[in-house]
This record gives C-alpha cells, sequence and structure tokens, in this order.
C-alpha cells in the first residue's frame, strides 16, 4: 500500500513518491528560531515530521531519503534577543541550538542529513536574490532593501488562496514607503545600525549591505540541498502564509520549475482548550514538563496521539494517559525480550499489519494507535508470541519512534557494548567456534551479565550481585 498524505496546495490526498530518477525523496521542513528554547507546539510539528519520515524509510530505503531541516539563526527576533542579553549573536544562537537538539534526542528525532543555517548561506541568498532581480521580480527600494514584486508572479495566493480573500494590508509596518507595493515582502533588508548592532552582510549588487528577509533563506537551502525540485515540504499551519507562499514565489520565480510536488502542514496544538501563551501560563517546554516528573517518551506519545490536521488539546492529564500507554508497549517490549532475547531474529509477522495501513492512510496515527492496542489486546504473549510477533512489534516502535529500549529502567538496559559482545559471541557459537565463544562468554561474565542460549536466540540477564 502506497503512503498517500493531504496536500496542502491541491486539498487532496495523494501518493508520495520520489520524483527524480535516482529514487532519493527529497524532503525539505522548516525549522526552529534558534532565540529561545522550542515549546511543544514547535515539537508536535517535527514529531509528525520524524513519523512520516520513519515511514518513508520503511518505504523507500533509509538511504533513499533526504531530510533536510533549517535553523534560522538571524531575523528579527534572534538579532534582539541578542540585543536585550548584549551579547553576540552568534554565542545566542549557538546555545539554542544546543538546547533544541539535546531535546530533539530526548524525544528520539532522527537528525536530519543536513541541516543548514541561515547564516552559513547568505552567499546562496545574495546570489538568488540577484536572480530575481534580473528577472524583474525584484527592486531596490531607496533605503537599499530589496522585495520581491508580488504583483510580477501571478500565480501568487495559490497554497493559501489568499486571492479568495483578497491581499490586504491593515497595518502599516515602518518599511511601507519604500515599497512599489504594501504587499512586497522584503528579500533583503538594508542595515539599521539602532537595530541591527554588529549584523550585516554585503547585499546583492545595487543594494545596501544589510541581511536577509526571512522567506530567502529556505529558498536558498532547499535549492542547494535538494535541487531545483523537491518531493515534499513540511511545517506548522502558520507558515503556510506569507512563508511557505513567499518561498514559492521565490523559488519558482528563479528557476522556472515547480518548487515542490507535495505540502504538508500540521495543526495547531491547544493546551487546556486555549491557544499557547505565556500570559496564559500554558506554555510548555520539553524541560518544563519533564521537571514535572513525565518522561521524554510520553511527551512524544501525547504530542502524536491526535491526528496532524486536526487540533490537538495538550492536557496534563493526557501526559498521564500518556504514561500509562507507553507502560503498556514497555512491559510487552520486557516480555517479548525475556522470551525471544534481546533482538528478534525473524521478519515482521502480520499481527500488526494494520498499524502500518493506518499510517500509510494520511498519516492517520489515532487510527493506527487504536490499531496497534487492539493488536496488543488479542493474544497473549506468553503462549500465542512468536518471534516474528517481536520483529513486527519492534517495527512498529521504530515508525512511531517510541524508543522504550531507553525509557525502561536503568537496571533493565543492557549497554550497547554488551550486546556487542553478545553479538560476536551469538556468532561464534553458529560457526561452532566455541574457543571464541567461551571467551566471549567470559568476557560478559566479567561485565555483570550472564547469556543464556535458546534455539534460535538468546537471552541477557545481568548477574545478581553477592
Amino acid at each position: 500500500m502506497a503512503i498517500r498524505l493531504f496536500d496542502s496546495l491541491t486539498r487532496q490526498i495523494r501518493e508520495l513518491k520520489p520524483s527524480q530518477p535516482d529514487g532519493v525523496f527529497r524532503m525539505y521542513c522548516c525549522g526552529p528560531t534558534v532565540y529561545g528554547p522550542a515549546h511543544i507546539g514547535n515539537f508536535r510539528t517535527f514529531l509528525v515530521q520524524d513519523v512520516l519520515r520513519r515511514l518513508l524509510e520503511l518505504e523507500f530505503g533509509a538511504d533513499k531519503v533526504k531530510h533536510v531541516r533549517n535553523l534560522t539563526d538571524v531575523d528579527d527576533r534572534t538579532i534582539a534577543q541578542a540585543k536585550r542579553e548584549q551579547r553576540p549573536l552568534a554565542e545566542i544562537t549557538k546555545h539554542w541550538t544546543e538546547v533544541f537538539h539535546a531535546d530533539c534526542r530526548a524525544l528520539n528525532l532522527l537528525p536530519p542529513q543536513v541541516e543548514p543555517t541561515a547564516t552559513g548561506h547568505i552567499a546562496e541568498q545574495v546570489e538568488m536574490i540577484s536572480e530575481l532581480l534580473a528577472k524583474g521580480l525584484a527592486y531596490v527600494a531607496p533605503d537599499g532593501s530589496v522585495y520581491y514584486r508580488i504583483a510580477a508572479f501571478p500565480s501568487y495566493g495559490a497554497l493559501s488562496r489568499i486571492k479568495e480573500r483578497e491581499l490586504k494590508v491593515t497595518v502599516a509596518t515602518a518599511d511601507d514607503d519604500h515599497k512599489d507595493d504594501a504587499s512586497d515582502f522584503a528579500l533583503w533588508k538594508a542595515y539599521k545600525p539602532d537595530e541591527d548592532g554588529e549584523v550585516k552582510w554585503p547585499g546583492p549588487r545595487g543594494a545596501a549591505a544589510g541581511r536577509p528577509g526571512w522567506h530567502i533563506e529556505c529558498s536558498a537551502m532547499s535549492r542547494k540541498h535538494l535541487g531545483d525540485t523537491i518531493d515534499l515540504h513540511s511545517g506548522g499551519e502558520d507558515l503556510l502564509f506569507p512563508h511557505h507562499e513567499n518561498e514559492i514565489a521565490q523559488s519558482e520565480g528563479c528557476t522556472g520549475h515547480l518548487f515542490s510536488h507535495h505540502w504538508y502542514h500540521c495543526k495547531f496544538l491547544l493546551v487546556d482548550g486555549a491557544k499557547m501563551s505565556k500570559s496564559l501560563g500554558n506554555l510548555y517546554t520539553l524541560d518544563d514538563l519533564t521537571a514535572k516528573g513525565f518522561s521524554p517518551m510520553a511527551i512524544r506519545y501525547a504530542l502524536l496521539s491526535g491526528h496532524p490536521r486536526k487540533q490537538l488539546n495538550f492536557t496534563l492529564e493526557s501526559l498521564g494517559a500518556a504514561e500509562k500507554a507507553i507502560g503498556t508497549l514497555d512491559r510487552l517490549l520486557e516480555r517479548l525480550m525475556y522470551k525471544f532475547g534481546h533482538f528478534p531474529r525473524a521478519s515482521p509477522s502480520n499481527r500488526f499489519a494494520g498499524v502500518l495501513t493506518a499510517l500509510r492512510d494520511d498519516l492517520n496515527i489515532p487510527a493506527a494507535l487504536g490499531t496497534l492496542f487492539s493488536a496488543i489486546a488479542s493474544f497473549d504473549p506468553e503462549s500465542e508470541s512468536t518471534d516474528a510477533d517481536f520483529a513486527a512489534f519492534e517495527q512498529i516502535l521504530k515508525v512511531f519512534g517510541f524508543n522504550l529500549r531507553i525509557a525502561l529502567r536503568a537496571d533493565r538496559v543492557i549497554p550497547e557494548n554488551v550486546v556487542a559482545l553478545a553479538e560476536k559471541r551469538w556468532a561464534a557459537k553458529k560457526v561452532k567456534d566455541f574457543k571464541a565463544a567461551d571467551a566471549l562468554r567470559a568476557e560478559l561474565t566479567a561485565a555483570g551479565w550472564s547469556m543464556l542460549d535458546g534455539k534460535d536466540g538468546y537471552k541477557l540477564e545481568p548477574l545478581k550481585k553477592a
């Protein structure tokens, strides 16, 4: 069954597939702006994208999915934060990038193959702006800034249907006097000493020194790392307009080619029935929730529990339910590990096939989770499970990103070096190299573990301390 996903541009559910001859599926996901900690609303989108990537890798192969996620490390907010703290911009963004990466590791997000930064691609942005200027799609304003001329791109608004609602500018901005039209957007911002401090670069020919606008970075970085046309572009629904609309205008205006075959947007996360805000006290970070005693895997479960295209109402009570669900999965994994060994060795069975079917159908995560727990309740793992069931369950856990092996209590986690020794010993035993097998068993004993051999696998158990 092919993976089918709603497309925000056509408003239809369409098949996802690679469009290039090399068979690589190219996906670009808008990443965080690194001026503070990412909140759980941000992570809901990143987690949905993570499950989608895992499903694509299962479908096409891990080496056939290329995932690019950018880091916005220069914009109005990052510069303002550096000014507030009176610290260099690079110092601010480096710190919050490290915090973001630590949160991603805790939530078991796969790192993108490429994670470009806006400041690391100034040359590519300047080059792209220069091409747009040469084509008459952009112009240099009196102050030396560069703006995109929306009127020169007739299909503007196709993604957001903005023309159906009429493009209205209800609030005047400080830059309006420099634009040909109030709806035009900035590609390059002329340097303002009072606002920008030390942050500036040489601009395109004819423009002033300054810094790139927000939207151009994604067009330039996607083009460099994925080519003119990609297979999927994704982000939160707040990015649909103007950010993604502007990306289309920039990219297609510059290259003359389709920018993305598919667009996917996740709905906002509500907290206690309301939009997240600091004033309501319902804007949570990962640290806020782990400080309350909730595990990262339960947080991952809770943020994935709703359909990505519907608003999810997050509550602390839902986290409690998520902890119980993770506990159920944890106990099944432990029982299967005890019965069949540390890793399954068979091909996956069909017991959990309905879970993947639901995920392939417009990423219906609630239906997939419901099918998963129904399947768990339908059999006795002690008497009815097979090693193939274990393999299927491990496959499902991997697609969901539920790393229960790190969620298990410390006294049940098997260190990687111990697993490596056990695998070497099992391989030695299979080729009847009993001398090597005995030597490796001695190393396992010295490390505090016993290896119990079975017909088709082994089990590892910690030795009891005297």
